[in-house]
């Protein structure tokens, strides 16, 4: 049976406002439903009957996680891939030439910055809250011991050597930084709480004089310029990001060509809990998303590793900087 959607079935599909608004958030961006639900000011169910249609018509696509749903644009294996591209570069035209789409547009970005700048503030309050018992609190779904082993194994083969300019990002108490210091050439710890960075600064004081630089930035905008760090690490910090395709993109971006990123992070689950004790983002990441950020920021993967924990599996994942993509 052909996957080929008919031009007519598209057409019928955004013949809405509302899904016009939702396809043009989806340009650059994976929602959750309860977000659009925000930003539209619709109930959930009306804006899940939008969904619908623009699922069935193969212009988007769900994903399922724990008790959310997130809504991507489709991709070329669907069958609509070009349909797609087409109809995003048609809605981008529609926003330069017709000042009331514009607007609407605007108003929606706005709003969904407003949704997830509380959010962000939210989890600023519980690490503030939580700075002292990071540690302990990390260690709550697995011991910290065999993945440090992993991931000084997976690394140490990714980069040969020796780590470089290494970036360790969220680095809470800075465990990793300690942990690989004598690793790195130079090591930038780097977190968006001043709680977290006094405690770092703590831990980090034996440590040579210009070994570690503390850097108060946040992942999604990191404040260094491009191609700036040979080994880019994340320490289950991917799971509080409320879009972490841009932070992957960001990591990428100060990557140098031929340098290796890796990720420490839960595995898929079903735990809502963590999202409202924890201020975890996402729960956790499956394979297959993983390689979707890795590919679509430009990092080629290298290897994966998966630990059982007391609940949870942690898995590690690392990935080369693909020559000849750097960003600006």
């Amino acid at each position: 049976m052909s996957t080929v959607i008919p031009l007519l079935e598209t057409l019928r599909a955004l013949a809405d406002p509302t899904r016009l608004r939702i396809m043009r958030l989806l340009a650059s961006m994976e929602l959750a439903v309860g977000e659009l639900a925000q930003v539209l000011g619709q109930s959930q169910p009306r804006v899940s009957r939008h969904v619908k249609i623009l699922c069935d018509a193969r212009l988007a696509e769900r994903r399922r996680e724990g008790a959310w749903v997130f809504l991507h644009a489709a991709a070329a294996p669907c069958g609509a891939g070009p349909l797609v591209d087409a109809v995003t570069a048609l809605l981008a035209t529609a926003e330069q030439a017709d000042p009331a789409f514009a607007g609407q547009c605007a108003e929606d970005r706005a709003h969904l910055d407003a949704i997830r700048a509380a959010r962000q503030a939210h989890a600023q309050d519980w690490f503030a809250r939580h700075a002292a018992d990071w540690d302990e609190l990390r260690s709550l779904h697995i011991a910290d011991g065999p993945v440090e082993a992993a991931l000084a194994e997976l690394l140490h083969a990714a980069a040969g050597e020796g780590l470089g300019r290494l970036l360790d990002v969220g680095t809470g108490t800075g465990r990793m930084a300690e942990l690989f210091a004598d690793h790195a050439s130079q090591v930038t710890a780097l977190d968006r709480s001043p709680e977290m960075l006094r405690l770092a600064r703590t831990r980090l004081q034996h440590l040579p004089a210009g070994k570690v630089e503390l850097v108060q930035g946040d992942f999604a905008q990191l404040p260094f310029g491009a191609a700036s760090f040979d080994t880019v690490l994340f320490h289950q910090v991917l799971h509080f990001a409320q879009a972490p395709e841009a932070v992957l993109a960001e990591a990428a971006r100060v990557t140098a060509p031929g340098g290796r990123i890796a990720i420490v992070d839960f595995a898929a689950h079903d735990r809502e809990d963590l999202r409202t004790q924890y201020a975890h983002a996402r729960l956790g990441f499956a394979d297959a998303q993983i390689a979707a950020l890795f590919a679509d920021a430009g990092f080629v993967p290298l290897a994966e590793r998966a630990l059982a924990g007391k609940e949870l599996i942690v898995k590690l994942w690392t990935a080369e900087r693909r020559p000849g993509r750097q960003q600006a």
